[in-house]
């Protein structure tokens, strides 16, 4: 692997990122919405320092302005993309799904984030004519660029926003074009390949109420892959993935800057595919498959799907973990192969199946299940969180409290529950919800190498 001069925030290559300290603190978003607590959401800080006298409690919050954001997924104003700014990595990006608020957290004190800005949901309405913000990543330019999965009105399709980073005022649209993409969710870049990839869930509109399967049937949920020319920001292809590619969610380009291959994750679908470039063109190919079970009372033929709600990918591109979230599994693969992972791990927390492991720390049977996960930057610990979105919570179970725990490396390779660390958000912080993780040094869903 090539490298290059690197003065900016963040690290030069996934190589240094892992030679970094362990993390001692982490930020999470935590979710009122949906519980019946009329409180704002917050973010989180939770001590992971196994030394500490605090480990595994809430030492801080910072709670959003207004009550009803649903915070979701959040992330930086700079990170290793940003190889020749000046910039800092200093301020957390923390959008609300359902307000389409983004809010600027000041991480100066990293124990004690201070909100510094906040743009207004109708801001973006009325000039981007986009909602639902959800993913998004530092890129080079100084701009923080963010998918929008609706339009001015919740409908698709949706597109992405631009942010400055150095004064946080709305910039404009990412896309120089108008794009034949009907919805949007995840994306990522990588700048050797000049390529992005962007994924699908569906409009606002038809998932913030819940899921409802004729939905899939009627063509309100995606099952595509685009692939955008990075420097003209223009989309090049669109690649359909078929019956056994619906909802693809969470898509993970491997760490090695020249890698033209990464892996997507088919949520409903129940699959992880490699995504990759040959002769010139992208294609995927599955190479997990997680089989439907079967479950007395469960309304649709075919049995359970494992519902792969999230995955991450360590920064040596040999570990992929990811959640069955109605399953009640977290899995951990090698994919030093990528076209032939080898299954090494898989942990038990809750799920519909009732084969629930539970954790000693626990005060009874876990609700919910492995949901958003995150690795560390040396790949020895992986958080991971029961909330996906507020209604699915509430459709799919019903008597969800909030839990975080993580797995630590053993010396054979494996994963196992750290049977000390356990965060009751139901008892720490009053019934909130914890969804997605991230670590004050950036991790594995943030880090992208030039």
């Amino acid at each position: 692997m090539s490298t290059h001069e690197h003065a900016g925030p963040g690290y030069a290559s996934p190589e240094v990122a892992r030679q970094q300290e362990p993390e001692k603190l982490i930020y999470v978003a935590s979710l009122y919405e949906g519980t019946g607590i009329e409180k704002p959401d917050f973010v989180a800080v939770v001590d992971v320092d196994p030394a500490s006298s605090s480990y595994g409690q809430v030492v801080g919050r910072t709670d959003m302005p207004n009550v009803g954001d649903e915070l979701h997924h959040f992330g930086w104003n700079a990170c290793s993309s940003a190889c020749h700014s000046q910039l800092r990595r200093d301020t957390l990006i923390v959008p609300g799904m359902r307000s389409s608020r983004i809010h600027f957290l000041d991480i100066s004190d990293p124990g004690k984030p201070t909100i510094k800005h906040v743009i207004e949901g109708e801001e973006i309405r009325e000039k981007l004519g986009l909602s639902a913000p959800h993913t998004m990543h530092c890129m080079p330019g100084d701009i923080i660029t963010i998918s929008m999965l609706g339009d001015a009105d919740g409908n698709s399709p949706g597109g992405f926003a631009i942010i400055d980073a150095r004064d946080f005022s709305i910039a404009g649209r990412w896309e120089s074009e108008p794009a034949d993409v009907q919805f949007m969710y995840d994306f990522w870049y990588q700048p050797r390949q000049n390529t992005l990839v962007s994924s699908e869930w569906g409009a606002p509109n038809t998932f913030q109420d819940g899921f409802n399967p004729a939905d899939v049937a009627g063509g309100k949920y995606g099952r595509k892959l685009h692939f955008w020319d990075l420097e003209q920001r223009k989309q090049v292809q669109t690649l359909d993935l078929g019956d056994d590619g619906w909802i693809p969610l969470e898509l993970r380009w491997q760490h090695d800057p020249d890698s033209a291959q990464g892996f997507v994750g088919v949520t409903l679908s129940s699959g992880i595919k490699r995504f990759h470039r040959d002769n010139g063109s992208w294609d995927a190919e599955t190479v997990i498959d997680v089989v439907n079970e079967p479950l007395e009372g469960w309304p649709l033929e075919g049995g359970v799907p494992g519902l792969i709600t999230d995955l991450v990918l360590s920064l040596d591109d040999k570990d992929l973990f990811f959640s069955n979230w109605l399953h009640g599994d977290l899995r951990h693969y090698d994919v030093s192969d990528p076209r032939n992972p080898q299954l090494k791990s898989q942990i038990w927390l809750g799920g519909l199946l009732g084969r629930d492991g539970g954790h000693p720390k626990a005060s009874g049977p876990l609700t919910g299940a492995p949901q958003m996960l995150q690795n560390s930057l040396d790949g020895d610990r992986v958080y991971v969180s029961n909330s996906l979105y507020s209604t699915w919570d509430n459709q799919f179970y019903p008597d969800l409290k909030g839990w975080l725990t993580k797995l630590d490396r053993q010396t054979d390779g494996t994963y196992a529950l750290d049977e000390d660390f356990f965060v009751d958000f139901a008892e720490q912080t009053d019934g909130a919800r914890p969804h997605e993780i991230h670590l004050p040094g950036g991790d594995c869903t943030t880090e992208i190498f030039q």
